[in-house]
């Protein structure tokens, strides 16, 4: 039987050096997340765990491949297979990226940025409105980090998520690590970011850890790499974060040098009790 929500918890993508162990032990989180493209197969092991694990779990089922942002079509063949997939498994979310990763017959292994403009907004609104068309549902746009500013952009990137949440339905994915990656890069103020963010279109929260570097300038530079706990200041913000939303269904994502499940559920324990401990000062304020 599917299940129908994401609970307001934290969750972990699904990896399959942990199926067993998932199996086993019955972990005690919220959803595991899968990135779509990865079970577009017709079947083998991937899908018997999968279909397993969803007897116990939520799934959020998470896009990398449409290409939302960029300016061709977007792929009929592709989207029949998400479609697919989503009638095979009835995830309670699906989501996917505000990024372009594919350009005439190439495919590039990278989300990367547009610029904010009408007619870019334009565009990503009919690409949502034909993605949730096709899927018959929902769907969740995740906000990107970026290393780059375009200088035709015209429009903030907080006010450009809203108007497409707003003219076509669709809710948004807060990545709070995504936020940090950015505001450092670009030199603005990640909380600033949050404080003005349409959280009343948000499903979802993502959490990861960067790595850091310099730039030419020996600026501090962030990679948003998902390989290694998530950093003291991105917890900070996701308090702050959730001091606005409530309590929602919150990723951790760690897809680069993945480690032993229990380090994992580490993540999840300081996720929860994030949780516990900023939500009940939100309700004595």
């Amino acid at each position: 039987m599917p299940f129908d929500t994401l609970p307001a918890r934290p969750g972990l993508g699904l990896k399959p050096q942990h199926y067993a162990q998932i199996l086993a032990h019955k972990p005690d989180l919220g959803f595991f997340e899968v990135h779509a493209e990865n079970y577009m197969g017709e079947g083998g092991p991937p899908h018997r765990y999968l279909a397993a694990i969803c007897e116990n779990y939520p799934l959020s089922l998470h896009g990398v491949g449409l290409s939302i942002g960029g300016e061709a079509p977007l792929d009929r063949d592709h989207l029949k297979r998400l479609r697919a997939l989503v009638e095979r498994y009835q995830p309670a979310s699906f989501s996917e990226h505000l990024a372009w990763s594919s350009h005439d017959e190439g495919y590039l292994n990278d989300l990367l940025p547009v610029p904010y403009t009408p007619q870019t907004l334009d565009r990503v609104v009919s690409h949502v409105d034909e993605v949730q068309q096709v899927l018959g549902r929902r769907m969740l746009l995740e906000n990107p980090s970026t290393y780059v500013l375009f200088e035709e952009s015209t429009i903030e990137e907080v006010d450009f998520l809203a108007a497409i949440a707003d003219r076509t339905g669709c809710g948004l994915l807060l990545d709070v690590n995504n936020v940090m990656v950015s505001a450092v890069n670009h030199r603005l103020d990640p909380v600033a970011y949050i404080d003005r963010f349409p959280v009343h279109h948000v499903g979802e929260i993502h959490l990861a850890g960067y790595d850091e570097t310099t730039d030419d300038a020996g600026e501090r530079l962030l990679i948003d790499v998902h390989g290694s706990r998530v950093r003291p200041d991105v917890f900070e913000l996701y308090r702050h974060t959730i001091i606005r939303t409530g309590a929602l269904p919150t990723l951790i994502e760690w897809d680069n040098n993945v480690p032993a499940f229990d380090v994992l559920m580490d993540e999840v324990r300081l996720v929860d009790e994030g949780l516990d401990g900023t939500l009940n000062r939100r309700l004595a304020s």
